[in-house]
């Protein structure tokens, strides 16, 4: 933290750095962190110079009770305002903003009314009519906040795909800890994994993991680390004692790889060591901030490299983009090329096309407009084509294009044996994303043979077994589920 916050000091900003709230300071059994680690760590920052400190409370596990404790402490032993940021998974984080508020927070963190509650922020509208009449009162215009809250409403109906099946607040996060930008996202990947009807095996599985690797701060990309494990044990039906084996040969996620690696820095009472000699494998640990170890980057070299590949100039948005997400990037710029600066569509267009007789205007750069009334599409011919017809500008067109939700001949993938101690199988749904060994070649037991991804979750499968590759079944880009043969060991 040193580092950033020099950087952003260096530029004559406003510094305010953030302390993750994790456990319980009221709960005697979780003493981990415990009020003096916070009151320690806020006065470490006010030494290192900042200007506002955050309270970043990202799995809303800051009860109320406790954030008049946290804040009234905080208000005594430093000199800087404290800004409380928390979610609302639990359903109780409005009782805990009011608290922190009586307790002396200079600033708290709340979301309009139609994007309030389960994981996102606490309603606004009614923090500000609790506070009204009072000496906190926040003097925020009600009325405005409604007009607010109705505009949203109309733009969150356009999102409706992509709403989650979270329907109430869950007290659950007591247990297993999740962070509410992950709630949601962790459950997308359980359906993308076909295991989202087995949530509650994924929720305590996640709190097991946490507990396996020394009840962590969870907070990205920390908690993608027990959220990605969480989900492997699961799919490959693993259990805690199986994770602790050191003769069982287990496929961790390479984000768990790297956490045990040292690459998002030393947790708050060091790895557990012998869990984090398995992971690693012979691997040696980094020591100290990871950033040290990380080579110098040439921006102006990168930046020719990217346009290059582009063939246009590079922003630096772009080149940011790239340098952090080169894979997803490069996918994007890809869609850019093929079908344009898609963010000109209004959003019901983008996400669900036109509807038969329904028309936008589109807008260019150069005050250009065109009219598109959408008027039919044909039946799909024998290559899975269709026609479509609409109106540009009034003047008939015609396009033909193919139709992807058909469903083809589904290739059907050979099973591994669970009996052949030869046959390496997929222990969960996925990509391959490359094969590490070939035929012929001699593997030792827990050799890297093929790599997986599902969800962003990167996963290097090991071979069980030392011997000779005797026939690899799979190739990048080829998609596996659970229990397909990967490569026959001998």
């Amino acid at each position: 933290m040193q580092v950033a916050i020099d950087a952003v000091g260096e530029t004559g900003k406003i510094i305010e750095a953030a302390i993750c709230y994790t456990g319980d300071i009221q709960n005697p059994a979780k003493q981990k962190y415990s009020l003096d680690y916070y009151l320690d760590l806020a006065c470490k920052y006010q030494d290192m110079g900042i200007h506002i400190l955050g309270i970043k409370d990202m799995a809303g596990l800051l009860k109320p009770g406790a954030a008049r404790l946290l804040i009234t402490a905080l208000k005594q032993e430093i000199d800087l305002p404290v800004h409380l940021h928390t979610h609302d998974t639990s359903g109780i984080s409005a009782a805990t903003v009011l608290a922190a508020v009586e307790a002396g927070a200079d600033i708290v963190d709340a979301a309009i009314d139609s994007m309030s509650g389960l994981t996102s922020q606490p309603n606004m509208g009614a923090i500000v009519a609790a506070l009204e009449h009072t000496d906190k009162s926040t003097n925020l215009d009600s009325e405005a906040i409604r007009v607010i809250s109705s505009y949203w409403e109309e733009v969150r109906e356009q999102y409706t795909a992509f709403e989650p099946a979270i329907r109430s607040g869950a007290s659950e996060v007591y247990v297993h800890e999740m962070p509410g930008g992950q709630y949601t996202n962790l459950r997308e990947q359980a359906r993308s994994l076909g295991i989202e009807r087995r949530w509650p095996e994924i929720a305590r599985a996640y709190a097991d993991v946490n507990e396996l690797f020394g009840d962590i701060v969870k907070v990205t990309p920390t908690s993608k680390v027990v959220g990605d494990m969480a989900l492997a044990m699961v799919t490959a039906g693993l259990t805690k004692q199986d994770i602790l084996d050191p003769g069982k040969e287990i496929a961790f996620p390479e984000s768990v790889v790297q956490f045990f690696h040292g690459e998002m820095g030393q947790p708050v009472g060091g790895f557990p060591q012998a869990l984090q000699a398995k992971v690693l494998n012979g691997k040696a640990p980094l020591q100290g901030r990871p950033g040290e170890e990380l080579a110098p980057v040439d921006l102006e070299h990168d930046r020719e490299t990217l346009a290059v590949q582009l063939k246009e100039e590079v922003s630096d948005f772009d080149l940011a983009s790239w340098l952090m997400y080169p894979n997803v990037f490069m996918d994007y710029a890809e869609m850019e090329r093929k079908y344009g600066d898609v963010s000109i569509l209004p959003t019901h267009i983008f996400f669900y096309g036109l509807q038969s007789g329904e028309e936008t205007v589109l807008s260019f750069e150069d005050n250009r407009q065109a009219i598109v009334h959408y008027l039919a599409t044909s039946e799909p011919d024998e290559e899975g084509m269709r026609r479509v017809f609409f109106e540009l500008n009034g003047q008939p067109q015609t396009v033909i294009v193919r139709d992807n939700n058909l469903s083809y001949e589904v290739h059907q993938n050979e099973k591994a044996d669970p009996a052949d101690p030869c046959h390496l199988a997929a222990p969960m749904p996925g990509l391959v994303v490359t094969v590490e060994v070939s035929t012929g070649e001699r593997v030792r037991q827990g050799d890297t043979v093929v790599v997986l991804e599902a969800m962003k979750m990167q996963s290097a499968i090991p071979a069980e077994q030392s011997g000779i590759v005797k026939r690899v079944v799979v190739s990048p880009d080829h998609v596996v589920d659970t229990g397909d043969l990967l490569v026959v060991i001998e």
